[in-house]
């Protein structure tokens, strides 16, 4: 069974940067998409970027321009470059990963990324 590990994430003033990355282990064949999501408290977790296998990605408004998903295909790894952080960016930040023959997917733990003003 796949698992995810998110690291990266901390405390960061605003206009600052932080990389997170996603390890996935196991027996691992290949991947479809991999994504990122975050949730504030008392919000619903949303979509802040997707990579598809082939390196095509999209973002969510709120983050375009400012965040850069990718991958690394041999190291089954998705990174997430934030840069200009906000403090609206605060959440915990989660990885997910579409694997073939995979209802659901795989879900990380999350990272808590916390950007003071």
């Amino acid at each position: 069974q796949a698992q995810l590990v998110e690291s990266g994430g901390g405390l960061v003033q605003a206009g600052g940067s932080l990389r997170l990355s996603c390890a996935v282990s196991g027996s691992i064949f290949s991947i479809n998409a991999m994504g990122w999501y975050r949730q504030a408290p008392g919000k619903q977790r949303e979509l802040v970027a997707v990579i598809t296998s082939g390196g095509r990605t999209n973002y969510a408004d709120s983050v375009k321009g400012r965040f850069t998903i990718s991958r690394n295909n041999v190291k089954n790894t998705s990174y997430l470059q934030m840069n200009s952080l906000k403090p609206e960016d605060t959440a915990v930040y989660y990885c997910h990963a579409d694997l073939p023959g995979s209802q659901m997917g795989v879900w990380g733990r999350g990272t808590q990324v916390t950007v003071s003003s």
